[in-house]
């Protein structure tokens, strides 16, 4: 019989950062050892994704954000987020044993007490954190169903080398995208993208305006745009696109990590006429709303790992206690792909 601890280390929040987290936002607190009910999975978690969403929602008013599948934090709050997790016990007549492994929403934190209906197991054998955690299945239902890429397109990509854009410009490739380009913040991303993600072309922003950056970028128009960004990337994507382009807009990163704190507002001005003129459709989307994507990507990721491999790219930390400075390092744009702790 495993002998469990008395506490469980958790990640509250101490007060509500000013503007980018930083570690002393935060505390590591030795909790009471979760209680699990007669409907509840106790879970050791193994590994716990770290998302910047969390800096918006543990900023003032963010209860009153709608639509977000992520709940607001509160000062004393433990954080959430994804996690993978060992069942150390479940109800009986769940299906689940000691041992098995199982993908629920109460990370940032050693122990947690699950509703079993919020419990996914996965399957036996070896669990790659990257491929469950991550946001490839996002990518994925991006661009098989919110927009659909076609043999010859030219996809632009902002936020390249993060979760969803370090998966969306190799799958953009398999699925017959003739030219990728991406976008990111600094010349050492711009070069690692294109070396190791197989970007065709990398705009590094900020050395002068998105709009003329990409028209170099994509002389002949864009046919594919995914925003993770908002702001003056999606003014200038609707400056190059071809007629008939496709957007498909997953997120708001300029208001996410605005300078003077996260903002639920992110502002920007379009040329209707534009929008009109190229027949240009655009789609807000979240993959939650096509949860059989995440499966099909699953399986579409071991036949093209089988044939070829994808780079499934991540930024690990070891430790509870790492998981704040994590977050930090992720508000900075410092890291790469998925950020995961690993405990």
């Amino acid at each position: 019989m495993t002998v469990l601890p008395t506490t469980s280390r958790e990640v509250k929040l101490l007060r509500r950062p000013g503007e980018t987290p930083t570690p002393s936002d935060f505390e590591v607190l030795h909790c009471p050892m979760p209680q699990a009910s007669a409907q509840e999975v106790l879970v050791r978690n193994r590994w716990f994704r770290v998302s910047i969403s969390a800096r918006l929602m543990m900023s003032a008013g963010a209860e009153d954000i709608k639509g977000i599948p992520f709940p607001p934090i509160q000062p004393g709050d433990t954080l959430a987020d994804g996690a993978i997790g060992e069942v150390i016990s479940a109800p009986p007549g769940s299906g689940l044993r000691p041992g098995d492994m199982v993908a629920h929403h109460y990370g940032w934190r050693e122990y947690a007490a699950v509703p079993l209906e919020l419990c996914v197991p996965l399957a036996p054998g070896p669990v790659h954190p990257v491929a469950y955690l991550g946001h490839g299945w996002t990518a994925y239902a991006a661009l098989t169903r919110a927009v659909e890429v076609r043999q010859g397109d030219t996809v632009f990509i902002s936020s390249g080398a993060g979760a969803i854009g370090s998966m969306a410009g190799q799958i953009a490739r398999k699925l017959g995208a003739a030219h990728v380009i991406g976008s990111t913040t600094s010349p050492g991303k711009a070069a690692w993208m294109k070396a190791e993600l197989g970007y065709d072309t990398v705009i590094v922003t900020g050395s002068k305006p998105c709009v003329e950056l990409l028209a170099e970028a994509a002389p002949q128009g864009i046919d594919v745009y995914v925003d993770i960004v908002g702001g003056e990337q999606l003014q200038a994507a609707v400056e190059v696109a071809r007629d008939g382009a496709r957007f498909v807009l997953l997120g708001a990163l300029s208001a996410e990590l605005a300078t003077k704190g996260a903002t639920k507002l992110a502002p920007v001005e379009l040329d209707s006429f534009q929008l009109i003129l190229k027949g240009i459709s655009m789609r807000g989307y979240s993959a939650d709303n096509d949860a059989d994507a995440f499966h099909e990507w699953l399986q579409q990721l071991n036949a093209w790992q089988e044939c070829g491999g994808m780079h499934l790219v991540s930024s690990k930390f070891s430790g509870i206690d790492r998981a704040p400075q994590a977050l930090h390092e992720a508000c900075l744009g410092r890291l790469k792909g998925l950020v995961y702790v690993e405990l």
